[in-house]
């Protein structure tokens, strides 16, 4: 289906290409959305009659995106989720949950602004694009972590799972060093006959 753009659109094209794209994604996403129209004689005519208010709409709803863009590209969001001594998480972490946590610290974004191709499944910093407008981007932290004392050494740059590791198997070093050195197995005073 030849459809004519009404903004830009990421790997197709900028305002009044005219495109060939799949009749499903014309009918569920392009026309819907009202980013295209149908390429039609009539509609090509009425695009080039509101091409102007068109493009304005456009600018306006980009600067209000650039706006929010502003202010939080580059913020960190923590999230308190429960997970396994490796870090793997106890479920997942996808773009609705993203689009929560940025909201309730009063950004406007939306769930399908989050751009997350796979759920997130492990403790960590993790950076996460979002696409506010389709020439306006900001990237977001994401802070998962089991208790907030972890959440303040990761944003530290500490490797929580790996320092857990480390302190375990220091201790168990440190008590195999005591059993030796405190002679285990042997009892004081047997064999000292003299």
């Amino acid at each position: 289906m030849k459809v004519v753009l009404l903004e830009r659109v990421d790997n197709l094209g900028a305002i009044g290409d005219v495109v060939t794209v799949k009749d499903g994604f014309a009918r569920n996403f392009l026309l819907p959305r009202d980013k295209a129209r149908r390429a039609t004689a009539a509609n090509l005519k009425a695009f080039e009659l509101d091409r102007a208010a068109i493009e304005q709409r456009n600018e306006k709803n980009k600067a209000e995106a650039q706006k929010i863009a502003d202010k939080i590209d580059g913020q960190t969001y923590i999230m308190i989720r429960q997970a396994g001594e490796t870090g793997q998480l106890y479920g997942s972490v996808a773009g609705r949950d993203v689009a929560e946590a940025i909201q309730a610290e009063g950004g406007k974004v939306e769930r399908s602004q989050v751009v997350l191709n796979t759920a997130i499944k492990t403790l960590g910093v993790h950076e996460v694009p979002v696409r506010l407008h389709a020439e306006v981007r900001a990237t977001v932290k994401i802070n998962i972590a089991r208790s907030m004392d972890e959440a303040e050494r990761q944003a530290k740059g500490e490797d929580v799972i790996r320092s857990q590791f480390d302190d375990e198997r220091q201790a168990a070093e440190q008590s195999a060093q005591e059993l030796i050195e405190g002679g285990a197995g042997q009892q004081e005073g047997f064999g000292d006959e003299a």
